[in-house]
């Protein structure tokens, strides 16, 4: 849970490119409403796990870091009985996304537009069926792979948010992030069931994946489940 004297540092984009009047609209309009109330420090200092009522009785999911969101609107609309969770801090992926989520009229969707291990101090325990962590950020310099996703802090947050038996998705097109997920994730608590070339086959191809299918990078894809 989170200590409140800790301060953690963020490293990553949280703006880009000027929005567009559309995609400012849609923040404005549309991001509080679809936005899970108690996640901030400042809303819940307490750290008090969230209700998540708008999903009860449903399977829950987590799309860790959804860039333009293509993947988290195919999965709700593809699922319209499971709800999902999209944590992304990069404004403009978000102002992507829920444009995405007017047009494609979902309504099983909730956000976090924040860091992840904010969420992660509030969810409850074993809530989690599935999660998607789809082309993180490779901080391909040797120094900064402490600031991946697959370290310790983030695995071991994320491993006591979900379920026993539940899937862990990794698509990624950079062979050391695939080296590094393959030492640390089964140290988490979670065990490798298959990996290769090969997508799932609900697997929609993102922005992130055709550039590297451009760049002459090929995609790898690793499940995991949680140990029991």
């Amino acid at each position: 849970m989170y200590d409140p004297v800790e301060r953690r540092n963020f490293y990553g984009r949280i703006h880009g490119k000027t929005l567009r009047t559309s995609q400012k609209t849609y923040l404005e309009e549309d991001l509080a409403p679809l936005s899970l109330t108690g996640v901030t420090r400042e809303e819940n200092p307490d750290r008090r796990p969230l209700t998540l009522t708008q999903f009860a009785g449903n399977p829950l999911w987590l799309e860790i870091g959804f860039g333009g969101g293509e993947h988290l609107v195919h999965m709700a609309s593809t699922y319209p009985d499971v709800g999902l969770i999209g944590c992304e801090p990069y404004v403009n992926g978000i102002a992507m996304l829920l444009g995405k989520i007017r047009a494609a009229g979902v309504a099983n969707l909730a956000l976090h537009p924040g860091d992840v291990r904010d969420l992660f101090d509030v969810l409850p325990e074993a809530c989690l069926d599935k999660t998607f962590l789809n082309y993180p950020d490779p901080w391909p310099k040797a120094r900064h792979h402490r600031r991946r996703f697959v370290t310790q802090g983030y695995l071991r947050a994320l491993a006591r948010c979900m379920k026993p038996g539940a899937e862990l998705r990794v698509a990624t097109d950079i062979a050391d992030y695939v080296r590094q997920t393959l030492e640390e994730v089964p140290l988490a608590g979670f065990t490798l069931r298959d990996q290769g070339g090969t997508p799932w086959s609900d697997w929609y191809s993102t922005r992130y994946e055709q550039k590297a299918l451009r760049e002459g990078r090929p995609p790898h894809y690793l499940t995991y489940h949680r140990n029991a």
